[in-house]
């Protein structure tokens, strides 16, 4: 831990996959985390992999600005400030749709759960990291391979990945005077219920169908945990973790 004994976080999609494990890896770790997510039931089986921790579970849709300062109001009455803000929640969308085929309300379904989710969770955590004294805190933005290079039939996805790069450096640049540092960690196949169909066969872009190699989630887990403990003064700006042998450097 840096400068105080109890560090307070807020994850969103927090009932499972990536935000599941690092919010039990943060609990663990002596972190106090609002645990946020659309569905209360599997938020209560988060916090329950780490018995005694210190966790609140807020039923929240990041892309319901209610919702987002619901969240953030809930976390300041039961802790008294934000830390970290792991901004994980969001979705794929329809697989393997072309792009002449997408609907409208497919892609905007991912953009605002990807891109307008994690704007309206960022400047939320920003105005009370802004405020609280003492000032300042760390906004880590879950990217993705996408956020580099795209798979067939992933315009919405990789869209929105591609944006939230963008919105990472921004958020950087304008924290610096109110020592929020912002950083983004893009994750290639994590072992996780979205990822399970990549181990019996994903599409390539030469039209192949290959299995896909995975990762354990908890190295991700680790890797953002080591990014959130950093002193204010140290920030990883893009961290990129990722199964060894996957197809992602010379993807295509």
């Amino acid at each position: 831990m840096t400068d105080r004994q109890s560090k307070i976080a807020v994850v969103t999609g927090a009932g499972s996959g990536i935000g599941r494990a690092v919010a039990v890896e943060l609990l663990c770790a002596g972190w106090s985390v609002a645990l946020a997510g659309r569905r209360p039931g599997t938020l209560g089986e988060t916090a329950a992999l780490a018995p005694g921790a210190a966790s609140l579970a807020v039923r929240a849709d990041v892309a319901r600005p209610d919702d987002v300062d619901a969240l953030f109001a809930a976390t300041v009455e039961r802790f008294g400030r934000v830390d970290l803000l792991f901004n994980n929640a969001g979705t794929f969308g329809p697989g393997g749709v072309p792009v002449e085929d997408l609907s409208y309300e497919a892609w905007r379904h991912v953009v605002d759960t990807n891109l307008n989710g994690a704007f309206l969770c960022a400047q939320a955590a920003y105005r009370r990291m802004k405020e609280q004294d003492p000032q300042g805190g760390r906004i880590i933005n879950n990217g993705s391979i996408s956020a580099h290079t795209p798979r067939p039939h992933s315009a919405p996805y990789t869209a929105t990945k591609h944006a939230l790069t963008g919105l990472t450096k921004a958020l950087s640049l304008d924290g610096r005077p109110y020592r929020i540092a912002v950083g983004q960690i893009d994750i290639g196949n994590a072992a996780t219920d979205m990822t399970a169909r990549m181990e019996s066969g994903a599409l390539q872009a030469n039209g192949e169908v290959v299995p896909e190699p995975v990762m354990d989630v908890a190295d991700v887990a680790r890797t953002v945990r080591h990014m959130a403990e950093l002193p204010l003064e140290a920030n990883v700006q893009f961290a990129t973790v990722l199964a060894t042998t996957m197809p992602y450097v010379g993807r295509g």
